[in-house]
């Protein structure tokens, strides 16, 4: 396959993936695995965090109204009732540091999992049951607050929660951050629009720096050679990534409210069954 179709490829993957639960990283490192992909490529290793910052930009655009109401109520609220530590925005750097801390620390348990296809299939069936049963359990649970109501109404422990659990995504890929931070929002009380937007709140400070770590480690190496091929298809990889990843967080914000999440717990559950029958 040429490299600029290929490109394009991952990049629909990725922007499809990465903020649905379930899983950017399973989905790329098995249609990586098929296409041939070495995965210790310098490059290819680029090109992973090139399509993921395209995914992630796509966040504070499409949350620019929202974001810039949480900066002008920081820190008291809407409601004038918050502190710094239960504004929305604190509430997010909780979550995150409570994620960063340990992430960092089992880093060396993080790279030698991402390539394992598989403990990416363990994760995506196990993954799948929990959000069946999360969401079987408190998926009805429903609120007359709004959303930026509710998360006024977050509590710091809850935070911490999520954070914690976000944890396992970066240790087991395969586990989905979104899918972590979606359920461990509804099992602390929230609805399901606003375990999806804190969940999408924690990606913007979470895959950045995460992303960010990776390119640095990328550089350090110093095997990456990119010639005026390899910046086209970074390119197009980025774009296409940013693109698919827009559209889907707008689809995914208005499927939430009229449906569920068990359609990607099943989805998930089937695709980690067939990784692990492949293996």
């Amino acid at each position: 396959m040429h490299d600029y179709l290929l490109s394009a490829f991952l990049g629909v993957i990725e922007g499809l993936t990465e903020f649905l639960p379930v899983s950017s990283t399973a989905h790329l490192r098995i249609v990586e695995a098929l296409a041939g992909i070495r995965l210790d490529d310098g490059f290819w290793k680029m090109y992973s965090v090139v399509i993921q910052l395209g995914a992630i930009l796509c966040l504070p655009i499409y949350f620019r109204e929202r974001i810039a109401g949480f900066l002008r109520t920081f820190p008291r609220g809407s409601r004038g009732r918050n502190t710094a530590t239960t504004h929305p925005l604190g509430l997010t750097a909780i979550a995150f540091l409570c994620t960063a801390v340990p992430g960092f620390i089992l880093s060396k348990v993080i790279g030698h999992n991402l390539e394992s296809l598989t403990i990416i299939g363990w994760a995506l069936v196990i993954g799948g049951v929990v959000m069946w049963l999360v969401d079987g359990i408190y998926g009805a649970h429903s609120t007359q607050l709004s959303v930026v109501s509710e998360l006024e109404s977050f509590r710091p422990g809850q935070a911490v929660f999520v954070g914690l659990i976000q944890t396992l995504a970066a240790v087991f890929p395969g586990t989905s951050r979104s899918m972590a931070t979606i359920s461990a929002g509804q099992i602390s009380g929230l609805s399901r629009p606003a375990s999806l937007e804190f969940s999408f709140l924690l990606s913007i400070p979470t895959m950045a720096a995460a992303t960010g770590y990776d390119l640095l480690k990328t550089l350090k190496a110093g095997d990456v050679h990119i010639d005026s091929n390899g910046w086209i298809t970074l390119a197009i990889g980025f774009v296409v990534s940013f693109i698919t990843a827009y559209a889907i967080v707008a689809w995914f914000m208005h499927w939430v409210r009229q449906h569920g999440f068990l359609p990607f717990a099943v989805y998930r559950i089937v695709a980690g069954l067939a990784v692990l029958v492949w293996m």
